[in-house]
């Protein structure tokens, strides 16, 4: 991040554990932070949204490690080619405006503390892994209930994927789920995104459908 020579930062992995160090790592940011792009998903969002709020550029988006994905390649190809020439195929379909984009489980964990963004007005796009679906619901309940996200102008579902199975069975699925608490909260649903933890995770750059 200190190093001018460098144009951007890539996230390897999800990185497990990055709430434990995103406060720390927006004390004294280098002046040179503030000229690269920060690239990632899944637990990289507490860093992401620290970062985005201390004014970074920063973009939800394919990790290095989903090369070992099947199709993996595609990722690959589809960060670095938003990474050095911002290709717009690289992008979500449909952004029209101010986005955002997190892991369901690590942005309703971020909400109410420092690293929590200013939403209003943008969309919000969601996604998830490995959750039942009853911990969706009570995320969705939270989520809804915070009344920065009840400024969002929409929010979308990416993929809730590798559900584990629950006994007896929850009675609905993730996107009934996700519209339900939507509206409960009267915040417009806007259906699908084609963000998750996979190969095909599209690149969603923070608070812009562009830059």
């Amino acid at each position: 991040m200190a190093d001018p020579a460098i144009d951007a930062v890539w996230f390897a992995r999800g990185g497990y554990g990055s709430n434990r160090i995103a406060e720390a790592a927006l004390d004294h940011l280098p002046v040179a932070a503030f000229d690269k792009t920060y690239l990632g998903y899944s637990d990289s969002g507490f860093l992401l949204a620290g970062f985005h709020k201390a004014g970074l550029n920063v973009a939800h988006g394919p990790l290095a490690q989903d090369v070992l994905r099947e199709g993996g390649e595609g990722a690959i190809h589809r960060a670095l080619d938003w990474l050095a020439y911002r290709d717009p195929s690289a992008l979500e379909p449909g952004l029209d405006g101010p986005a955002f984009a997190f892991n369901l489980t690590v942005l309703s964990t971020l909400l109410g503390t420092p690293l929590e963004p200013d939403l209003d007005g943008a969309e919000l796009l969601i996604e998830d892994v490995s959750e039942h679906l009853y911990r969706i619901d009570r995320m969705m309940f939270h989520l809804t209930a915070s009344p920065n996200v009840r400024k969002v102008r929409r929010i979308r579902l990416g993929r809730v994927s590798d559900v584990p199975e629950n006994d007896p069975e929850f009675g609905s699925d993730a996107v009934a789920i996700v519209a339900d608490w939507c509206a409960r909260a009267r915040i417009p649903f806007g259906g699908p995104a084609d963000i998750g933890h996979d190969a095909q995770n599209r690149v969603v750059p923070f608070n812009s459908s562009t830059d």
